[in-house]
Parts: C-alpha cells; sequence; structure tokens
C-alpha cells in the first residue's frame, strides 16, 4: 500500500492509464482481426476497405504509445502486400 498522497494518486492515475490503453489495444486487435477475416474471404474490396479502416487506428496506437513505430508498420506492409496478392 502507498505511503505518501502522491503514491496514492500515481496508483490512480495508472489504473486509469490501465484502463484506457488496454480498451485502444483491443480495438486494434478488432480492426487487425477484420482485415484478417476479410483476406482470409478472398474478397478483394472488402479486405481494402477494412485496411483503410484499420489504417488510421493503428496508427493512433502508434502515437498514443500502444504500439510501436515499427510494428504497425511491419504489419500495414504485410496486410497491403497479402491484400496486392489477391488480385
Amino acid at each position: 500500500m502507498a505511503n505518501h498522497k502522491s503514491a496514492e494518486k500515481r496508483i490512480r492515475r495508472n489504473q486509469r492509464r490501465s484502463e484506457v490503453n488496454g480498451a485502444r489495444v483491443s480495438r486494434i486487435r478488432t480492426y487487425i482481426k477484420s482485415v484478417e477475416t476479410a483476406i482470409a474471404s478472398g474478397d478483394k474490396t472488402a479486405a481494402d476497405a477494412a485496411l483503410k479502416a484499420a489504417q488510421p487506428e493503428i496508427h493512433r496506437g502508434v502515437s498514443k504509445g500502444v504500439m510501436h513505430k515499427n510494428t504497425a508498420a511491419r504489419k500495414l506492409s504485410r496486410f497491403s502486400s497479402r491484400i496486392k496478392q489477391l488480385g
């Protein structure tokens, strides 16, 4: 248990940040899963639309610090190349 006021405040702040960041990561995973299912179905237009919807969410995750920029770049690159192969 915290012994100082500042430590108690830090605990409250960390808990709130954890909830917010968890929600962000969950939302990003949902968008990624939608791209994966669209690619698996073989529908290029649906996959392209899903990637266009997921891209800003992934970049937002990078700017908020819940995802590394190289991870985001790698995922987007691999998705785009897989969608290109569907054609």
